[in-house]
């Protein structure tokens, strides 16, 4: 490792990383994609009944540099975005993967897939043999769904305009639609 590359620590997420997470989310998402409102909701569907906590945060220097957001199995709902006639696990051996973002100055330097492994070994734990993610299509260069698909996420289908209503009624502002929100999200799986 060359001498002013920062080194990488990971651990758990806690209540006092809310500010920082929000911070982090909402620059590479897009304003109100995390909010005051709908974190401590999402920090809680992360504990799982076994007491594992599948979220996870990446540091470089004490700043936050990355987020993997993720839903313990039956903390999650199955909603008109999901196709689950097509999944080969039943949905409560399924954690779902929420929300993942890695500072740009911190991407393509496996942040976000060193965090996705956090999240799956704390999910193997609580007895997912898989999960679900709504990967965004329309992120700079489709990055995202190019990273879901390299560490194995499998394309079960695509849903225009998953994010509409977040946009229209909890004031989501899309930064790739400039406001209201019209990108697709390809429904995945990623199998463990």
């Amino acid at each position: 490792m060359a001498a002013d590359t920062p080194l990488i620590r990971f651990r758990q997420m806690n209540e006092a990383d809310f500010d920082a997470v929000m911070d982090l989310g909402n620059k590479v998402h897009g304003e109100n994609y995390l909010t005051e409102q709908n974190l401590p909701d999402y920090y809680a569907r992360g504990h799982a009944a076994s007491g594992r906590n599948l979220h996870w945060l990446a540091f470089a220097n004490d700043q936050l540099v990355g987020i993997r957001l993720t839903f313990a199995p039956q903390r999650w709902e199955i909603d008109q975005w999901c196709t689950p006639d097509a999944w080969p696990f039943a949905p409560e051996h399924l954690c779902y993967f929420k929300c993942s973002a890695v500072d740009p100055d911190f991407q393509g330097g496996g942040v976000g897939k060193s965090l996705l492994y956090h999240s799956i070994i704390e999910a193997q734990g609580s007895g997912c043999k898989g999960g679900i993610a709504h990967i965004w299509r329309q992120s700079p260069n489709n990055s995202a769904f190019e990273y879901f698909t390299r560490c194995g996420g499998e394309l079960i289908q695509d849903h225009p305009e998953r994010w509409l209503r977040a946009s229209l009624d909890d004031g989501y502002y899309c930064p790739v639609c400039d406001g209201v929100c019209h990108c697709t999200a390809a429904e995945m799986l990623l199998r463990f």
